[in-house]
């Protein structure tokens, strides 16, 4: 990020990781289920694996192979709400080849569509960014949400101006729809005077959700207290035949104390002189996700980043960053069902949920931050934020 674009311009928060041919990195023969995922013999997450991992499937198989196991999430209702900057012309054919590829529902009229928050359709972002973004953003939370009503809105720029507008339209629409969630993969570098669009983020019946980011430090919107924040963890695997070892911190996760936002209620119970536990500011994250591109997602993207190879010459990549957490977190909230009037009160649930070892896993050890300074220990901590989810509970 820029000097001059801090409070100006947002950046995206995936990171793509470059990865060989087919056959790399498992060194034994297996069977593979036809169809999913694209390639064999990688070690990367599909919507069935992540289900098996973070127990959002009634059959728990061992390992979780991305590999081998086939049941999907299921559920999700109402609206999410994704906001990004430009057009991405390949939205809905990217996302129902995706489908096609997982078997999730496919995407009609009547579960998506694009909004133009100007009213007039942006140009395109050339440098690919973009569109590699809102690819992963609508593909993840229909992976988590698949019954939900998925609602892309574009803003005509990066602006801090224009995302902080599509955020309204956003709000609007999903209040509209009955209730559900907005979306939020870009972030800024916290920066002076952010304080005053906090209230952006209070529209009833509607919880926000941001990346925290994929660089040690913080960044707003994920900070605001009125914001689910996001964060990255890691899925460790087997690199012998891909199965699960464990869930980690991912160092690279946006996290820490806030420079600006004050300590809200629903942090208080974690509050504590102790150097590495919030004290006085806003701490995050508040949950994590795998977001580690070493441990990243399949994404179909047919408007790459220039430069951005996919495996085997396809238009299929392998993604991470926090991107990722925030639209799986995004679709496991809604499936979860609870609707809550506010962020707050979401974050509440999450907060009094955060010691229930069936709501969420407690990531206890490992580094992150500048400096690897923060260390991630038993409860809530600037690493993981509660932890990673389990099932549906507490969300």
């Amino acid at each position: 990020e820029h000097a001059g674009d801090i409070g100006v311009r947002a950046h995206t928060n995936i990171m793509v990781k470059v990865v060989g041919s087919p056959g790399h990195g498992l060194l034994q023969s297996q069977s593979f289920v036809t169809g999913a995922p694209p390639f064999p013999d990688f070690a990367v997450e599909t919507p069935a694996s992540l289900g098996c991992v973070y127990r959002l499937v009634s059959t728990i198989v061992g390992g979780c192979n991305p590999n081998t196991v086939t049941e999907k999430p299921s559920g999700g209702s109402r609206t999410v709400a994704i906001v990004d900057a430009y057009d991405d012309p390949n939205a809905l054919s990217d996302l129902n080849t995706f489908s096609t590829k997982f078997g999730l529902p496919a995407a009609t009229s009547s579960n998506f569509a694009v909004v133009y928050a100007s009213g007039t359709k942006p140009g395109q972002d050339l440098s690919g960014g973009w569109e590699s973004e809102e690819s992963l953003d609508i593909e993840w939370v229909h992976a988590m949400a698949p019954d939900a009503t998925i609602i892309l809105v574009e803003a005509a720029s990066e602006s801090l101006t224009d995302l902080l507008a599509a955020v309204g339209v956003a709000s609007i629409v999903v209040e509209a729809a009955g209730g559900g969630e907005v979306s939020m993969s870009w972030g800024f570098s916290e920066f002076p005077g952010e304080l005053s669009d906090d209230p952006i983020f209070t529209t009833t019946g509607v919880a926000y959700i941001a990346a925290t980011g994929d660089n040690p430090g913080t960044d707003y919107p994920s900070v605001s207290p009125n914001v689910i924040a996001a964060g990255g963890s890691a899925v460790r695997r087997n690199p012998f035949n891909g199965n699960l070892i464990g869930r980690g911190v991912w160092q690279e996760t946006g996290a820490g104390p806030s420079f600006y936002e004050p300590r809200p209620a629903f942090q208080n119970a974690i509050k504590s002189a102790f150097p590495l536990i919030v004290r006085g500011m806003r701490g995050v994250p508040d949950l994590s996700f795998d977001s580690d591109p070493d441990t990243g997602v399949w994404i179909y993207d047919s408007f790459p980043i220039p430069g951005a190879l996919g495996v085997d010459g396809s238009n299929w990549f392998v993604f991470g960053g926090t991107s990722v957490a925030a639209q799986a977190l995004a679709g496991i909230i809604n499936v979860g069902g609870h609707f809550s009037s506010s962020s707050a009160l979401e974050l509440a649930r999450i907060y009094n949920h955060r010691t229930f070892t069936s709501d969420y896993t407690d990531i206890a050890s490992g580094n992150c931050y500048y400096y690897d300074s923060f260390s991630a220990m038993a409860g809530w901590d600037y690493c993981t934020g509660v932890g990673t989810p389990v099932g549906y509970g507490g969300k």
